[in-house]
């Protein structure tokens, strides 16, 4: 929104809202930083923003609404996607007709009110809104979803009620297609994808269906269906999966694309025959792994500058570790979206391919033909690549194949599953690939695990004596000092038991305090001392202990590093590294 300083200057001093001396100093400091007056009023804290967003529709004209204690509509609501909502800061709260009113913190943006009216084939009338309006209309999404979800829940299941009997493999397909089915499992797609959850659970139990999502790697009840639904929802999933309908007894795997919450989602699709039925695992897999960012993900500091180092190679190994559900895939697309040029050629052999990169030449495996991990490498080897990406080394032969790649002129990463990054090197080892192949060619690995993230509205706390001496059992605190200094997050003078820590403040948006996930990370780099020990030989521990006399910070210590900035809690840190 443009307004000229000469209007604003005028209207605060005739509204008397702003003193004159403080519109003179903001007006020098707006000629030297060539910010906007309006800027500097707010950030020296002589306006508030949303005082100064209504006084800018007052001299534009523009119709100023306060949404704070309204109740919109659901379907008005759900005109704009909830992710289409959050970017842009947009809601729609009235629709009349062939009009919508949206409420904006930036009516300026025109792109966003011409995607909106490309979807909603609506004329779209802007208004100007404050921050309070765009966050209460906000949360209105989950409330409305969740009461969508169970009108729909109670009223098919109802209906799937007077269906029930003995069903025949003859009806699977047609109980498949069926409204109820279809209206089912389709919010329960679009409500797993606003709760923002990684996988849906669906566990057949004794009486009833239990449906469980896993939101920040925590795993929670949903709700519960009557057991008579469970044939329908399966066979619905099974159908968009491309399963048999007819094999009970067997496990199945299959995957299907969808929208849900307004963005395009592939599910990974897993039916295990347990005791009382079939039950469903969907892994949610979000199509872009785009805007990621090494720092965004957790990496800082020295591990930050060993992971660029490694990354301007064009030959070696660039190797993740951890467990199952530690962020590792999430871990190597970021590297390969960073390095994704047009003068290269990036190949991938993956299992499954979890995102799809534009550029990326990527390959899934299929073990039931005999095309493994081996078999895609020594085909990739062919195609003239520059950078390989392969999904897990799980054997000798595909540790041999990514060695001998990475010798002669490849950049190869890859994924390892090992507890810390010096076990990689004795995993690598056990595996049978030679020392002298290994200090050749491996550039750096990295340990990881996945923490909680904390909320803005965290609140501080100090450690006891007896919390910080338990806390040392597990990590070096005067490294954890050092390394916050470094990185000035704590001033110099600061001491270990002084460090403040954060725990969780629940909200009605976030009853945990807890939103999304981050990395804890050890990055070791493979030095000139780290390849002596490989060569000798050395067990893990010793190479562990020398790569931290040498700067790396333990997961543990990084975890601690990370709660002291409030981005997480150290009870988040000490479950995952117990793991």
């Amino acid at each position: 929104m443009y307004i000229s300083d000469t209007h604003l200057k005028s209207f605060l001093a005739d509204a008397n809202l702003v003193s004159q001396k403080d519109f003179d100093v903001a007006e020098l400091e707006a000629k030297e930083s060539g910010k906007t007056i309006g800027d500097i009023l707010v950030g020296k804290g002589s306006i508030g923003e949303d005082e100064l967003r209504r006084t800018y529709a007052y001299i534009l004209g523009i119709p100023f609404v306060s949404l704070v204690g309204t109740n919109i509509p659901y379907e008005t609501l759900a005109l704009i996607p909830e992710p289409v909502a959050r970017r842009n800061n947009i809601i729609s709260f009235s629709h009349k007709g062939d009009e919508l009113e949206v409420a904006m913190l930036d009516t300026d943006d025109l792109a966003a009110i011409d995607f909106i009216k490309k979807k909603t084939r609506l004329k779209i009338l802007p208004r100007l809104t404050d921050a309070a309006s765009v966050k209460s209309s906000l949360k209105q999404y989950q409330k409305g979803l969740k009461d969508t979800l169970g009108d729909v829940i109670k009223r098919e299941t109802v209906a799937l009620e007077k269906e029930k009997g003995d069903v025949g493999e003859a009806d699977l397909r047609q109980m498949a297609e069926g409204v109820s089915a279809v209206r089912i499992v389709d919010t329960l797609l679009r409500h797993a994808g606003a709760q923002n959850a990684s996988d849906i659970h669906i566990e057949p139990l004794e009486n009833t269906l239990l449906i469980r999502y896993r939101i920040d790697g925590i795993l929670h009840d949903a709700m519960e269906l009557p057991k008579h639904a469970a044939a329908a929802i399966t066979a619905r999933i099974k159908v968009l999966a491309n399963m048999r309908l007819d094999e009970h007894r067997l496990p199945q795997d299959g995957r299907f694309g969808a929208e849900a919450g307004g963005e395009k989602i592939s599910f990974r699709v897993s039916v295990l025959p347990t005791y009382y039925g079939e039950k469903i695992v969907m892994r949610l897999l979000r199509d872009s792994i785009s805007g990621f960012t090494l720092e965004s993900i957790g990496f800082h500091g020295t591990g930050l500058e060993r992971m660029h180092d490694a990354m301007r190679k064009t030959t070696g190994m660039i190797l993740t570790t951890g467990p199952t559900g530690a962020g590792k895939s999430t871990t190597l697309y970021t590297l390969l979206d960073i390095i994704n040029t047009p003068d290269v050629n990036i190949s991938t052999v993956e299992d499954p391919i979890e995102y799809q990169m534009a550029r990326v030449n990527q390959t899934q495996v299929r073990p039931e033909i005999g095309f493994t991990f081996a078999t895609g490498l020594r085909s990739l080897v062919r195609q003239d690549p520059d950078i390989i990406m392969v999904g897990e080394i799980r054997d000798k032969e595909t540790a041999s194949l990514a060695i001998n790649a990475a010798l002669t002129g490849h950049l190869v990463l890859s994924t390892l599953h090992t507890n810390s990054a010096a076990g990689a090197v004795a995993r690598l080892l056990d595996m049978g690939v030679e020392p002298f192949l290994l200090v050749s060619t491996l550039r750096v690995v990295i340990g990881q695990r996945l923490v909680r993230k904390l909320t803005a509205q965290h609140e501080p706390y100090e450690l006891s004596r007896d919390e910080q001496n338990q806390l040392e059992k597990f990590v070096d605190g005067g490294a954890v000092l050092k390394a916050l200094k470094e990185e000035k997050v704590v001033a110099k003078e600061a001491t270990w038991n002084k460090v403040p820590f954060y725990k969780p403040k629940g909200s009605t948006e976030t009853p945990q305090g807890f939103n999304g996930r981050i990395g804890i990370y050890e990055v070791l780099p493979v030095t000139l001392t780290i390849k002596d020990l490989v060569m000798a030989n050395a067990t893990g521990d010793a190479i562990e202990k020398q790569a931290r006399s040498e700067g790396m910070l333990s997961m543990a210590e990084d975890g601690i590093f990370k709660a002291v900035q409030g981005i997480t809690t150290i009870e988040e840190v000490l479950r995952v590294i117990s793991e």
